[in-house]
């Protein structure tokens, strides 16, 4: 089962059943209570899975019963009803007590993860397709200079890690690029350890340094493999204890094979599948609201995988 053989009813069901198990029901003693919180996530991981905006998913409700009755709506939200839920849900302290709800869902009480691997991909910001991107900077003629200058230098950017088995985030940071990824993987180790606890984690060469080797071994425990690649090319070895030792362990083939660090590709895969499934750029016009859609997509494609877990004895990603 893939994630696109999924029904919107299915998603409906498994976004509430995260945001019951995960969140109070209403943010305040005093609040309308017109709507939960767990109804209201709901609804914010239908929009995504829909690809639409927040009017886009306020019609979709008054002309789909079912969902109204699977979420159990009375009324259908007002799209800034949506638009001020994801502010308040996908803010850093309950965005990651979501995560841990996705994770417990599919995971069950297993907490420590044999493999995991760290990656980060960037978003465009707005819908300008790439085609009229490169015309416009070419300009209609060849022979003429071009019509304008057009790039797009900055981009939304999602750091994540994934378990190689399933593909479900475990840790997540978002933010803007383009950035270096070498000086993130000490924050995005910590995301990660406080939802699971991690054996091994394989990641590129981006993210290579021996103060990253340092931290995530002695002070984590946690085994790591990174091509020690980093700066320029050089005959010389590299510098540090642990930068040498992965010149020689991830030499060949076999030996990449061997060590676990071929696993690194299933972080690709999973950038793919979110890609895939909910679009490759984000609406939102600033930089907070791009921070939240990242958030959304992340719990979005978490609560997926929670329904073929649950239907599947087999992981997900091949090894």
């Amino acid at each position: 089962m893939s994630l696109t053989s999924k029904s919107p009813q299915d998603v409906a069901r498994e976004a509430l059943a995260v945001g019951t198990a995960a969140l109070a029901l209403y943010s305040h003693k005093f609040s309308p209570k017109t709507f939960t919180q767990p109804q209201l996530l709901a609804c914010l991981v239908l929009r995504k899975f829909y690809k639409t905006d927040y009017r886009g998913m306020a019609a979709i409700l008054r002309d789909h019963s079912d969902l109204r009755e699977i979420l159990g709506l009375s009324k259908v939200p007002h799209f800034t009803t949506l638009q001020k839920a994801s502010v308040r849900l996908l803010a850093r302290p309950r965005f990651r007590k979501l995560l841990a709800g996705t994770l417990r869902r599919a995971l069950g009480r297993k907490k420590a993860l044999p493999h995991a691997a760290c990656d980060s991909s960037g978003l465009a910001c707005g819908h300008a397709s790439r085609y009229y991107v490169r015309r416009r900077a070419a300009g209609q003629d060849k022979a003429e200079k071009p019509a304008q200058e057009t790039f797009y230098q900055c981009y939304a950017k999602l750091e994540a890690v994934f378990d190689t088995a399933t593909h479900l985030v475990v840790g997540a940071l978002v933010g803007k690029g383009p950035a270096p990824d070498v000086d993130r993987m000490v924050p995005l180790i910590d995301e990660a350890c406080r939802q699971v606890r991690m054996k091994l984690l394989v990641a590129d060469a981006g993210y290579d340094s021996e103060a990253n080797h340092l931290y995530a071994r002695k002070t984590c425990g946690i085994r790591t493999l990174m091509p020690a690649k980093h700066g320029r090319r050089s005959h010389k070895p590299p510098s540090g204890y642990w930068r040498r030792r992965m010149r020689t362990a991830l030499a060949t083939k076999a030996q990449r094979q061997r060590s676990g660090y071929s696993r690194r590709s299933q972080a690709e895969t999973a950038f793919s599948m979110i890609k895939r499934r909910q679009g490759e750029a984000v609406a939102a016009r600033t930089f907070n609201n791009q921070c939240l859609e990242l958030c959304l997509m992340v719990i979005t494609h978490n609560v997926m995988i929670c329904f073929i877990g649950r239907f599947s004895t087999e992981p997900v990603g091949s090894h």
